[in-house]
């Protein structure tokens, strides 16, 4: 079982929203290419220091068969070329977004909305910002990575 699910099922209530509303998200966040949204969001737990997060992501990334090699180049995205220009633009986002003080620029939210439409902005904006509230608990109650990456961790089903 994953470790955040296991915690919250000391809170009964919480268990349930929380499933309820990953659930939603997971079937209502088709705006952006799946490698766009993945992006974002293990960036972000990158940038918080999730590594639970980032172990669940990375292989969340693996069975979707996205690119995961560009994963470990992710702090070299700027010169790198495994990603495009659009890439960056979205771990820039998320690094914006990720920053105390939030430092997103009014130039940032026009190009994404540019980019991808005023859905695929709201969407990546939504799924960084929740992804920053998963890692900060995950974060906080310590948990860290099961082995989800690597497959050391029973795997989870995926549909």
């Amino acid at each position: 079982m994953p470790d955040p699910m296991a915690v919250l099922g000391h809170h009964r209530g919480l268990l349930l929203a929380s499933c309820t509303a990953e659930l939603a998200v997971d079937r209502a966040a088709r705006v952006l290419p799946a490698s766009l949204r993945e992006l974002a969001v293990f960036r972000t737990a990158t940038r918080i220091g999730c590594s639970w997060c980032v172990d669940f992501g990375t292989m969340l990334q693996r069975d979707a068969g996205l690119d995961v090699a560009r994963l470990r180049e992710i702090d070299d995205h700027r010169t790198s070329p495994r990603f495009t220009e659009l890439d960056r633009l979205v771990v820039e986002y998320a690094d914006a977004m990720t920053e105390l003080p939030v430092r997103v620029t009014d130039e940032q939210v026009a190009e994404l909305d540019r980019r991808l439409g005023h859905r695929g902005l709201l969407e990546l904006t939504y799924l960084i910002a929740l992804e920053n509230q998963r890692t900060r608990m995950n974060h906080a109650l310590g948990l860290t990575a099961q082995g989800f990456a690597s497959g050391e961790a029973c795997r989870v089903p995926m549909p």
